[in-house]
């Protein structure tokens, strides 16, 4: 058998989405295609700051990604997850930490034992307390997770919170060391196949013409390929989640250096607050339904902590997802693909399923239908499980001190959804998936940090007698908190790993 010729790829777009692909390709699959990358330098990338899921280390690690240099470059901070001020009543916070609650070595999940302490009167303290990353995340600590499965210390795991702008450089960097290419240049038109409506080529403002076999749509909003040129439909979700503007402006950080992103609840959607090793990036995602923007601009400027470093700007989007992904011979990821708002950090997560399930059903001679079919049904499951995630978010509150929260306290929301509610406000029983990001104590943090209690809990969390299990759980708090406080500072662990470079 010969050698299978190789691919022409060619990636529309650079920004974050376009070089993580890019660098992926040239790296995971150097026998299989040829990668060139189009991008213009006069237009700008979205990124205002981003905050990661842990999977983000997995990626690095597959493309040999020094973990310092990385950090150090994109001037990073670590992440234990996220916290949540003021979503199911003005004064309520919870953290949705990354790792477990409990040990994560009993029969059962802690919660349910935490649920039969709370229903029978036992003395308890809120589940966060019983999360060694929420526990760290509280006390401003941080140092890796223990390998060993039997510590506490390795019950949680770290994401990264990093300046977007750094990031697409320095993947730049990567990516072409590896063999990828970049053509520089504003793309005008997009030329399809008269026969098989196949894309053929990309036009370019200067008369060049990029010809590929395959086109992976990393152009963000505008979905030039896909959306423009492909036709797919949108299929537009913000009647469940109508914030449709965000505002954002960076500021200087002023306040210890915290290992986690905040979600603080606003008039008429929330703020974000990410903190990073030079500045802390601020904005305000809002519906325009239900304010506009000056009253947004305002408010965010009101509320950040320190002194501003650039000027407030306006981003605008809908919340949903084209149709299909993969249409002929064009993969849409990131933005190109769809848009959830980055109330749980999941855009990165959604550019990486997107590469992972290319990779892994990446054409031979030619595209298969059926390779096709299956990467549309793994990326439409990843938004729609996400779209959920982030629907409870909102419809899970008591609020009703605003039109907007009003609005989504009492909209209809997905059957999945409902179902999922239901199933654990009954018994603390989460709907268990064999694929998509988000796992059990994922879930019980948000349903449990907005006020949707178990009314009852798994009948196998009777056994051991009442007071040993109380026993048991004070001593598993105590010792999270012991060992909490032995860690480092954050700050401080990440000024020793890995400082910034100071800009001559």
């Amino acid at each position: 058998m010969g050698e299978q010729p190789k691919l022409n790829v060619v990636v529309v777009g650079g920004g974050t989405a376009g070089w993580m692909t890019a660098a992926a390709l040239a790296k995971l699959l150097p026998t299989r295609c040829t990668v060139t990358l189009v991008e213009s330098e006069a237009i700008g990338i979205v990124g205002v700051g981003e905050a990661t899921l842990p999977h983000i280390r997995g990626f690095n690690e597959r493309l040999g990604i020094n973990e310092a240099e990385f950090m150090a470059a994109t001037r990073a901070t670590f992440k234990l997850g996220i916290e949540f001020e003021g979503w199911s009543r003005l004064g309520d916070s919870y953290i949705h930490p990354f790792g477990t609650f409990g040990s994560g070595q009993g029969d059962l999940p802690f919660h349910q034992y935490w649920s039969r302490l709370r229903e029978q009167g036992a003395a308890i303290s809120p589940l966060g307390d019983y999360s060694m990353a929420v526990t760290m995340a509280h006390m401003n600590r941080f140092a890796r997770p223990d390998p060993d499965p039997a510590r506490i210390e390795s019950t949680f795991n770290y994401a990264y919170q990093f300046d977007a702008t750094l990031f697409a450089p320095f993947l730049r960097t990567i990516g072409e060391k590896l063999g990828a290419s970049r053509i520089d240049g504003r793309i005008v038109d997009v030329d399809l196949d008269g026969e098989s409506g196949d894309v053929a080529a990309l036009r370019l403002e200067d008369g060049r013409r990029i010809e590929g076999d395959l086109f992976i749509d990393c152009s963000g909003f505008v979905s030039l390929v896909l959306g423009k040129a492909l036709g797919e439909p949108f299929e537009d979700w913000s009647h469940w989640l109508p914030c449709d503007r965000a505002v954002a402006m960076p500021c200087r950080t002023e306040t210890p250096l915290t290992p986690y992103t905040s979600a603080i609840a606003m008039p008429s959607g929330w703020r974000w607050r990410i903190p990073l090793q030079h500045r802390t990036g601020n904005g305000y995602v809002y519906s325009s339904s239900f304010t506009d923007d000056d009253v947004a601009q305002s408010a965010l400027v009101g509320a950040v902590e320190g002194e501003g470093i650039a000027e407030p700007r306006v981003l605008k989007f809908t919340a949903g997802r084209r149709t299909r992904s993969w249409v002929r011979n064009c993969v849409a990821v990131g933005l190109a693909s769809g848009f959830l708002e980055p109330l749980e950090s999941t855009s990165i997560y959604l550019i990486q399923a997107a590469i992972s399930g290319l990779v892994e059903l990446f054409p031979e001679n030619e595209i298969s239908p059926l390779d096709r079919d299956e990467f549309n049904r793994l990326i439409d499951m990843e938004y729609d499980r996400i779209r959920d995630f982030l629907i409870l978010h909102y419809h899970a509150t008591e609020r009703s001190d605003s039109p907007f929260w009003d609005y989504v306290r009492t909209m209809t929301v997905p059957d999945t959804l409902e179902e999922k509610i239901e199933l654990f406000r009954r018994r603390g029983r989460v709907v268990k998936y064999r694929e998509g990001v988000f796992l059990d104590a994922s879930w019980v943090a948000v349903y449990m940090g907005q006020r949707i209690i178990p009314e009852g809990h798994d009948i196998r969390g009777d056994l051991p007698p009442l007071d040993a299990l109380a026993r048991s759980a004070e001593a598993l708090r105590g010792e999270i908190r012991a060992k909490a406080s032995r860690m480092p500072d954050h700050r401080s662990h990440v000024e020793a790993y890995c400082p910034m470079a100071v800009a001559a």
